[in-house]
């Protein structure tokens, strides 16, 4: 049928459908509404409801708004191109919905019956996730490829079933050119006694050269097994508010302390080798530079990308390298242990800071990955580079609707 008369009317007209019966009027008036589209409080109510019983983190209202909010979105875009979904097509996916909390479908939806939430809430939910997933792949896996130094990438990111260790941490390198080197070592020295967090980041907001110094030197959960061997002992030899003694680097000193420590069931395999690539631009981090690192970074999305930026230049403006974490050179493996696949820092210099160092992680090649399915992972990698389609797509939706009352 038509995704239950073009989902997507029904949707766009109402809202999630709601049962008859005696509930006051004024549950079911509009509380937002998008390019004309109704969203109920009824709605709101049962999609909180729906995130509870998932467990869900965070302000549930607030996040079953914002959920709403985008299914709207996508129904009108799928309402447009007539997708279609049969009455199978939609049970089939509500037992597989219920099968990853191991339970029969009709177990499922007596949970969320016990939890005020009713069957075509979750009907619902469910449409739209496979809706959406189905025209996404349908307007752009033409668009998307998946190389075998992809996947290899890919593979550098596996986890073995054990457990491991994850640690929270805030950062300061402090500039130390060799003008500046005693000084720079005698503030080091200084921050490094400190056992307060507050004084820590307001330290990082003073003196470091990192981007991270706008929040404090935070830096998010990264697993120990990131960061070089040699450093791992050291960091985990903090107590929280601890602080490392200054630790030396190219034209700097480097410093954390440690937030947090916690214990995750999956833990990243360490690294056999890491696979970077340094793009070296002149100019330091001075406007100059960063502009340049900017325009560069605008046009890659992985470390192959950097040969065509590096085409006509001297062969030594880039290097690339696939090595040991042990082999690789100190500053660089600290800022390499922030980095996913992809990703590029700009805080590193070299010739006394007037050589900006763009620091692109291109992947980590993990031990034991040779039974590994790579067709399994090329199909995730391919999920996921849609996922980034999809995040467009509804970027420009929500862009160009109106919406009131968020």
């Amino acid at each position: 049928m038509r995704l239950r008369h073009l989902i997507l009317a029904p949707l766009i007209a109402l809202g999630l459908t709601a049962p008859q019966g005696t509930v006051a009027q004024g549950l079911f008036s509009p509380v937002i509404t998008v390019n004309d589209a109704a969203i109920t409080g009824y709605e709101i109510d049962q999609r909180t409801k729906l995130l509870s019983v998932f467990r869900t983190p965070g302000d549930l209202p607030a996040l079953a708004r914002e959920q709403l909010i985008e299914e709207r979105l996508k129904a009108q875009a799928l309402n447009a191109a007539g997708l279609q979904l049969n009455d199978e097509g939609t049970l089939r996916a509500m037992t597989e919905f219920a099968a990853r909390a191991n339970l029969e479908l009709d177990q499922f939806l007596t949970i969320l019956a016990q939890n005020g939430v009713d069957e075509e809430t979750l009907r619902d939910y469910v449409i739209m996730g496979i809706a959406w997933r189905d025209y996404i792949r349908a307007r752009f896996s033409s668009r998307v490829e998946v190389t075998d130094a992809d996947v290899d990438a890919a593979l550098g990111q596996s986890t073995t079933g054990s457990d491991g260790i994850e640690v929270l941490l805030s950062e300061i390198i402090i500039p130390a050119p060799p003008p500046q080197a005693a000084s720079a070592l005698a503030t080091a020295e200084r921050i490094s006694r400190l056992t307060s967090t507050s004084a820590f980041e307001a330290e990082a907001r003073r003196v470091s050269a990192l981007p991270s110094k706008v929040n404090g030197g935070r830096l998010d959960w990264l697993p120990i097994s990131n960061y070089p061997p040699q450093f791992r002992p050291l960091l985990l030899s903090l107590s929280p508010g601890e602080v490392t003694p200054p630790i030396q680097i190219p034209n700097g000193v480097a410093l954390f302390q440690m937030r947090a420590v916690r214990e995750v069931p999956r833990a990243p395999e360490p690294p056999a080798a890491i696979d970077y690539a340094a793009f070296y631009i002149a100019g330091g981090q001075s406007e100059a530079g960063l502009a340049e690192a900017a325009r560069v970074r605008a046009r890659v999305d992985t470390c192959d990308d950097l040969y065509g930026v590096a085409r006509g230049l001297p062969p030594e403006q880039l290097e690339r390298d696939s090595l040991p974490p042990e082999q690789i050179p100190q500053d660089v493996a600290l800022e390499l242990a922030k980095l996913d696949p992809g990703e590029v820092s700009t805080a590193l210099t070299r010739s006394n800071g007037q050589t900006l160092v763009f620091l692109m992680m291109c992947g980590r090649t993990a031990a034991g990955n040779a039974e590994v399915d790579r067709e399994q992972v090329r199909s995730q990698l391919i999920s996921s580079r849609l996922a980034g389609y999809a995040d467009g797509v509804l970027a420009d939706l929500r862009a160009a609707a109106t919406i009131t009352g968020q």
